[in-house]
């Protein structure tokens, strides 16, 4: 795999990006938004504060890391899909001297570079609003691209096995959403019961969530486990993508 060869495939989607970027947008923007809004404006009217902060500003950190999970995961697993099988892109980028590795490469770090693109916007949404009490929050922008790389392994790895698109459901209603449910965004993951908080504690969401929240806030010393939490699985994942997909593509 060549760096330079994998950049080239990001480029190529990243082109296509500047010209339908209105409609990720309304995906991938304007949903966390609506989820601050409803629950920290409307809900937050009923619920005491959680550690000292109103519920809107405890909320906030955790949309931007739901923000950058859910822009990585729809890019490397319906867009990829669609490149791959309806579109036929992956056959086009193949016919040059880009082979199978440096396409994978290519699309794992667009998919991170769609997490820093929307975990970013959401960032300085919540900052415009008086939400961030911390500019210790844009140390968050690269651990959003580790995450972002992290995020998009699973999600290209699932590419892998699904038999066709609409499986997607199954990605999405039972791993994805759980997740971000019960990650410590909307409340303490103490508050579930030891089990689910247990299993909670092994979602990448949830170590990102304390990531956010804490530079939010101006603290990051204390990250720094979740921080290595997060490269650690990164790079444990990082050669499944490669060593499935390569089969898939093969056939």
């Amino acid at each position: 795999m060549r760096l330079k060869r994998a950049f080239r495939v990001w480029q190529r989607n990243f082109t296509v990006y500047t010209k339908l970027y209105k409609s990720s947008l309304a995906l991938n923007f304007v949903e966390p938004v609506l989820y601050l809004a409803a629950l920290g404006l409307g809900l937050g009217a009923f619920v005491n504060k959680i550690d000292g902060l109103p519920y809107i500003n405890f909320i906030a950190p955790g949309i931007i890391a739901s923000s950058a999970m859910f822009a990585a995961a729809y890019e490397c697993t319906y867009g990829t899909y669609v490149r791959m099988f309806y579109q036929r892109t992956f056959d086009a980028i193949l016919a040059t001297p880009i082979n199978i590795d440096d396409l994978i490469a290519g699309e794992l770090i667009w998919g991170a570079t769609k997490s820093v693109i929307y975990g970013t916007i959401i960032i300085v949404v919540i900052t415009a609003f008086g939400l961030v009490s911390s500019p210790h929050v844009l140390f968050v922008i690269p651990v959003l691209f580790v995450s972002g790389l992290l995020f998009s392994e699973i999600s290209m790895i699932f590419v892998a096995i699904v038999p066709g698109i609409d499986s997607f459901n199954y990605f999405y209603t039972l791993f994805m959403t759980p997740m971000f449910l019960f990650s410590g965004i909307f409340f303490p993951i103490e508050t579930l019961p030891p089990l689910v908080a247990k299993i909670a504690f092994f979602t990448p969401l949830y170590h990102l969530v304390n990531i956010c929240r804490s530079a939010s806030l101006g603290h990051l010393q204390g990250n720094l486990w979740d921080i290595a939490w997060l490269v650690f699985v990164a790079a444990i994942l990082a050669h499944y993508p490669f060593r499935m997909l390569r089969k898939r593509i093969i056939q």
